[in-house]
């Protein structure tokens, strides 16, 4: 019996430490601002409520409503991180809702934007450029920098047929203007693909093999803005200039959907190396066809200034 007796004074001892626990919770929760604020509101709660809902009211008297105890919202104290919660009383029932805080908001906002730019092998710098950073002060880019801010702003409900071919020496930050643009038109929720076009000609060279290419080839078409950066590159066969990359370049063109470049060439330029493939066919009727679709889908921007790789 000795035992059954010493647990049953423990489980009272320990009943009497909760009831006492409880009651001063009780006491807490009542005379918090935020609950007498309630009851004013709400004069239907009454004490039985208050009993029957205690844990609940500790709950939503405990929490950050506003953000105002939690360092950022990776710290956020809430139950449910980045949700701040809602009373809601219907006569003598008290329920919790949770609404998102602004932080939550502003968070989900910009994984959106992000989520609105996507890239085939292009480095985190180019993925995070903005336009406060294209070193507005140089006047070697001034005619770049105008272009870029001039096609931002002027964007309407539609997008204009035409993006814009970058094209300068080696090293000058052209791909960094591309990278600007992309998150300039996530705020705008304009969804855009910015493709490194070495990389962009192994992707399909590897898409035979898992017979991925027809796919890729129509979301490369039919992607709101599509970039490709540094164009002429890397030798192309026959094949990928006529087939893969005239293809997408004439989808767009019928469709009007713009299309951004980079290229160390000018379009003559271009037009020369486009025109040799990798097994040393020359082209220059099939290379004039590649060349006159960036011409009617893009304004050329030379890109002047000092080497900012070097």
């Amino acid at each position: 019996m000795e035992p059954i007796q010493e647990s049953m004074k423990k489980w009272m001892r320990d009943h009497k430490q909760f009831q006492q626990r409880l009651q001063n919770m009780k006491e807490e929760v009542v005379k918090s601002s935020e609950i007498q604020t309630l009851l004013k509101e709400h004069k239907s709660i009454s004490m039985e409520a208050i009993d029957k809902h205690l844990i609940k009211l500790y709950e939503y008297q405990t929490q950050s409503k506003d953000c105002e105890k939690c360092p950022s919202r990776d710290e956020c104290i809430n139950i449910l991180p980045g949700y701040v919660p809602r009373v809601e009383v219907q006569n003598d029932e008290i329920k919790l809702a949770y609404d998102k805080c602004k932080r939550q908001r502003k968070k989900e906002h910009q994984d959106h934007q992000r989520s609105l730019v996507s890239s085939l092998h292009m480095p985190k710098e180019i993925m995070e450029a903005t336009l406060e950073r294209l070193d507005l002060k140089d006047p070697d880019r001034g005619k770049a920098v105008e272009k870029t801010v001039h096609y931002i702003e002027s964007l309407g409900d539609e997008l204009p047929a035409k993006g814009l071919y970058f094209h300068g020496p080696f090293g000058v930050g052209k791909t960094y203007f591309l990278g600007a643009i992309a998150n300039e038109l996530s705020k705008k929720n304009i969804a855009s693909m910015i493709i490194y076009m070495p990389e962009f000609v192994r992707e399909m060279k590897n898409s035979i093999k898992d017979d991925s290419m027809n796919g890729k080839i129509e979301a490369f078409k039919k992607t709101p803005i599509l970039m490709l950066d540094d164009m002429g590159a890397e030798s192309q066969s026959a094949w990928f200039r006529d087939e893969v990359l005239g293809s997408i370049l004439q989808y767009r063109m019928m469709e009007r959907l713009p299309v951004f470049f980079t290229s160390n060439y000018s379009l003559e330029e271009l037009e020369k190396v486009l025109m040799t493939s990798n097994r040393g066919d020359i082209d220059q009727v099939k290379a004039k066809r590649i060349t006159e679709r960036i011409r009617q889908l893009s304004e050329l921007v030379p890109v002047k200034g000092r080497n900012r790789r070097g």
